[in-house]
């Protein structure tokens, strides 16, 4: 592999390996009992649960329904997210410890109900999932987590001899966990949706939530007419409204994804190292044999240099452990982190009395997002769920996240003001070679500028349109990521992900 090479299509395998969908657009204005912004794991499953409750729904999706984060997963159906229990019961103690094991694995087991009693060809399988120590020095916390998730009913056990890597000295299993293709389970889902009176809507960009209060409805803006409801469920990744100051209570990161095909046979269950350089690995079968799913190099977003140098090292790592025949596809995602580990999954925030949200899932999306429209969608129906007070959004526990807030938000204001110190005064762009980006200041503004595969130049406003930080460029992806909150934007200044809405003005307009 050359420097400059970057092996497989540029295409999550999920998406790949399924149509797109064609559900029509909200064509004016509109009356439900809930209406569910964002089509991915969460916004699916909340929909369809408020219409099996006997609720009219209307799901609402910028663009085409688990084309997003969901679409981009390494889709692991998993309570087992690294070494998380023994965190918990430190930070919060057995109760939320708990409550979040036991959340995670009423979402495993409503996955495995659906493709049951549906029969729905997704590629649903039972596995053991394994986190491995990645020396001798983490094997005294890997033994404690398989004691602590063992107390809190997990099916969790310490090996000595796990089956990959070779050379790991321990590991915790978790029992029957699972993996799946989670478009075509969602898709299935979302096939359920419409009818009596319920809808989905793609091609619809909501432009903003209204919370009525105790006398009024809701209100949700979109660009192609008005839903009003009795309450709004907000599944976006990131709120696309802030009234509980997310940004400042979760960090973005991204991580990479390869879909390799092996000259052997993989090894047989889901592998993650919880140590830096995070890695793993988890089979997938396909019509023509298995290919194996290779993850890692996370890093927060807009920062850690080349992220087409993080495809490459991962392409490494994967030839460190097997002998790699090709990498049929690549691709990336991000997710966010909470300060306190836990997802915020409950009411929006404060004066938000009948508008709901889900965020900071840490990159374990399909269990905790499934669990996440669950919970919402029991809200939404005057119900509740026993985990919800620890996954309350307006909890503050400064004893697990205090330091933690102080760091993150003392990291991204001295970003701020180190970049908009350091902008280039002139640069030639001239020069820009086709996939190169770079921030330069033109007539006292930064500009983002950009030259795609055919040769064209982009510019837009290199100032993000969330709090004001600057852009970067981001090499693996061709995008402009902010560093400070990690928003994302396209070479035109599209918004790809929150918290900004607004998109990029023009050439620094």
């Amino acid at each position: 592999m050359s420097q400059g090479e970057i092996p497989g299509r540029h295409e999550s395998l999920w998406t790949a390996t399924t149509p797109r969908t064609n559900f029509p657009a909200l064509d004016g204005d509109l009356r439900v009992d809930t209406a569910v912004v964002g089509g991915g794991i969460v916004g699916v499953t909340a929909a369809l649960h408020c219409a099996e409750a006997g609720r009219e729904v209307a799901l609402l999706e910028s663009g085409r329904i688990v084309e997003g984060v969901t679409g981009k997963t390494t889709a692991k159906v998993t309570a087992q997210h690294g070494l998380r229990y023994a965190d918990l019961l430190d930070q919060h103690g057995r109760g939320a410890a708990r409550d979040y094991a036991d959340a995670n694995s009423a979402a495993i087991e409503e996955v495995a109900r659906r493709v049951e009693d549906h029969d729905i060809d997704c590629d649903f399988e039972r596995l053991p999932a394994y986190t491995y120590a990645a020396d001798e020095d983490q094997r005294e916390q890997v033994e404690r987590e398989a004691e602590v998730a063992e107390s809190l009913g997990l099916p969790a056990s310490f090996v000595e001899d796990p089956p990959f890597p070779r050379d790991a000295p321990s590991a915790v299993k978790f029992a029957e966990q699972a993996q799946f293709h989670p478009r075509k389970y969602l898709l299935d889902l979302a096939d359920r949706i419409p009818g009596e009176r319920s809808h989905v809507f793609e091609e619809t960009k909501v432009t903003g939530v209204e919370d009525g209060g105790d006398d009024a409805p809701c209100e949700v803006e979109t660009e192609r007419g008005t839903v009003t409801a009795e309450n709004v469920v907000v599944a976006t990744h990131f709120p696309i409204e802030d009234p509980a100051f997310y940004f400042a209570r979760q960090h973005p990161k991204r991580s990479y994804v390869l879909a390799v095909r092996l000259a052997e046979e993989p090894p047989r269950g889901m592998f993650y190292r919880d140590a830096e350089p995070y890695f793993s690995v988890r089979p997938h079968p396909t019509d023509d044999g298995t290919l194996t799913l290779i993850g890692g190099q996370n890093h927060k977003t807009g920062k850690g240099g080349s992220t087409a140098e993080r495809y490459r090292k991962l392409v490494e790592q994967a030839r460190d452990h097997f002998e790699v025949e090709s990498v049929e596809h690549r691709w990336s995602t991000q997710d966010y982190v909470t300060a306190d580990k836990i997802p915020f999954v409950g009411e929006l925030g404060p004066g938000y009395e009948n508008v709901y949200g889900a965020t900071g899932f840490a990159g374990w999306g399909m269990t905790n997002g499934t669990a996440a429209g669950m919970l919402l969608a029991d809200l939404a129906s005057d119900g509740t769920r026993p985990w919800a007070e620890t996954f309350d959004p307006q909890r503050f526990d400064p004893g697990a996240s205090g330091a933690k807030l102080v760091s993150e938000n003392a990291d991204a204001g001295a970003q701020f003001a180190r970049d908009w110190a350091t902008v280039a005064l002139s640069a030639d762009t001239d020069e820009l070679a086709p996939g190169e980006g770079e921030v330069v200041r033109r007539g006292g503004k930064p500009l983002a500028v950009s030259r795609d595969e055919d040769g064209e130049i982009h510019a837009v406003s290199a100032v993000c349109t969330h709090m004001k930080c600057l852009v970067r460029w981001n090499d693996g992806e061709e995008s402009w990521d902010c560093p400070c909150h990690g928003s994302r934007f396209s070479v035109d200044g599209e918004v790809l992900d929150g918290p900004a809405v607004e998109d990029l003005p023009g050439r620094g307009g």
